[in-house]
């Protein structure tokens, strides 16, 4: 059995892992944890009911949180020419075409989220077994295939996040710092709850969100009761 540290089991001892708490009440006993020597990321983690097995109850997307996540993005983009230029102005950290796909072939993936035209998508579709598995496939359901390239790459940038249903029907996803006020984390854990609410497949049938909780990236997971 693993062995959890003292902090751990102080904090575990804080949120009562058996009690289901309104969202404000899970914040403040999130920030009342005793913390590590960084700042930590807070987390959601949802458990939908949905069959993740067919492709019609699948749930995927992105979405801007309303106070952003803290941290910048690195962003590269699939693009030629002028495209390429506009991304590289607009913050990307590389921008190109088959040169690119070739360096990541070669097995670079220092980048946070990778962004395309969809003409690019000629060579990009070919990295599916290798960018895929990361979570870093350009997808226009995720909004990262797409012709409006300096407003993607701002977005991305500035920390847009990305989601989609783990094999379990799990949705996990960053809500900022455990550093940020009650008041902004309540807002972005708020949006994103919305934003999976209206992405329930039609085929989807009974209880759609089924539960919430939260966590810091070393604490124990806080039971949240889902929103009406």
């Amino acid at each position: 059995m693993r062995k959890r540290s003292k902090r751990y089991r102080a904090s575990a001892g804080k949120c009562g892992q058996d009690k289901v708490v309104e969202l404000k009440e899970a914040i403040r006993i999130l920030k009342s944890m005793e913390g590590t020597r960084f700042d930590e990321t807070v987390e959601i983690s949802m458990k939908l009911g949905i069959d993740p097995k067919q492709t019609d109850q699948l749930v995927r997307g992105s979405i801007a949180l309303p106070k952003g996540i803290g941290k910048q993005k690195k962003v590269i983009v699939f693009a030629e020419g002028a495209q390429a230029e506009e991304a590289i102005q607009a913050g990307a950290i590389e921008a190109g075409g088959p040169d690119l796909a070739k360096k990541i072939e070669g097995g670079w993936f220092d980048f946070d989220v990778a962004i395309a035209v969809p003409s690019a998508m000629r060579f990009v579709g070919k990295l599916g077994k290798l960018l895929g598995p990361k979570g870093k496939m350009p997808s226009p359901k995720a909004g990262t295939v797409t012709e409006n390239i300096s407003h993607a790459v701002s977005e991305f940038t500035a920390g847009k996040i990305e989601f989609r249903n783990d094999s379990g029907g799990n949705i996990h996803g960053p809500m900022g710092k455990k550093s940020f006020s009650p008041e902004d984390l309540e807002l972005n854990i708020e949006a994103f709850i919305d934003r999976i609410r209206s992405l329930k497949p039609a085929a989807a049938k009974g209880n759609y969100i089924q539960n919430i909780s939260l966590s810091t990236s070393m604490g124990p997971g806080i039971p949240v009761q889902v929103p009406v």
